[in-house]
């Protein structure tokens, strides 16, 4: 009997650590909102950033303790300015701090409060995409998107992409038919998964970039991109549709005559947590995206963009 009572409590015991863990492992969106906006007009300049190093310690060896000094040290000695300043920590380490124990490692920025895409791991300014009135491009080895206007990075966040059963496909796409909102053809019975602010850009598989509860790991979707709200809504908005006609690509949607915005999905997928940083010496360094030379590089992926890429050589 004693030994059931022991099993039943370390059964219970390890469910409440799992419910937990998970509990603790998904971003809290409504505080990234308040940090990842639109790039500011003056791209030219914001100041180059240089990051370092900062081990979480404690004389205690309490992992809240540690926190706490953390958040006082990069506060500048107050607290809850630290606080503030970690969530941009943590979204630049792909961690939470809330999860963070002492002897922890983090990489910190030398300088907080400036404009979200000073801290971009891509280029500032794209000339390969000077023709492109707009262009979205998602690199999947850091787990990272942006858009550009006209070669200028408009806007840039974080992403889920497929897990390995279900990889997002490389290649280069459209925007095609939105919606705001849509239930996953993967839910399972009885357990809808409810994805908001929907814009498919692979329309054979039913690839879209949503909205949907976001991890601060790798990849870990059912193919399609996760965003954080804000961006989902504001690239819902900001991107192109294509427009349908009597003349042009014909789908099961109707015939295309001219395409949305132009998405390129890049990179490998990461075997786990996406690797932002590198080390070079003792300081460690943003790995910057390295982009092609021009878009159309980026092979086409799929029937839609290889019949527009013939009809553009003509």
């Amino acid at each position: 009997m004693m030994n059931r009572i022991i099993w039943i409590v370390l059964f219970i015991a390890a469910s409440l650590s799992v419910t937990t863990a998970k509990a603790q492992f998904y971003l809290n969106q409504g505080e990234l909102a308040e940090l990842m906006h639109e790039c500011t007009p003056e791209l030219e300049r914001l100041p180059l950033v240089r990051y370092d190093y900062k081990i979480l310690y404690s004389s205690r060896n309490n992992s809240v303790l540690a926190r706490n000094t953390f958040y006082k040290v990069i506060g500048e000695g107050d607290v809850n300015v630290g606080r503030s300043r970690a969530l941009l920590v943590a979204l630049l380490n792909r961690k939470l701090m809330d999860r963070m124990e002492v002897g922890d490692t983090l990489v910190v920025p030398d300088k907080f409060d400036l404009d979200f895409c000073a801290y971009s791991p891509f280029p500032r300014f794209y000339a390969g995409g000077l023709a492109f009135d707009k262009l979205f491009i998602i690199d999947k080895s850091i787990q990272a998107w942006a858009a550009y206007e006209s070669g200028r990075l408009a806007r840039w966040g974080i992403v889920n992409t497929g897990d390995p059963q279900h990889r997002t496909p490389n290649g280069r796409f459209n925007f095609n038919w939105k919606t705001e909102y849509r239930v996953s053809s993967h839910s399972p019975v009885g357990e809808p998964w409810e994805m908001y602010w929907v814009f498919n850009f692979v329309e054979e598989r039913g690839i879209h970039v949503h909205q949907y509860p976001f991890p601060s790991g790798g990849p870990m979707s059912h193919g399609c991109v996760r965003l954080v709200d804000e961006d989902a809504k504001w690239i819902y908005d900001w991107a192109d549709g294509w427009q349908k006609g009597s003349n042009g690509f014909k789908t099961g949607f109707g015939t295309i005559a001219k395409q949305g915005t132009t998405v390129l999905v890049i990179g490998d997928d990461p075997p786990g947590d996406p690797t932002t940083f590198t080390k070079n010496g003792r300081s460690p360094e943003l790995l910057p995206v390295r982009l092609p030379g021009h878009p159309f590089d980026i092979p086409a992926g799929g029937a839609q963009q290889k019949f527009f890429d013939r009809i553009r050589k003509m």
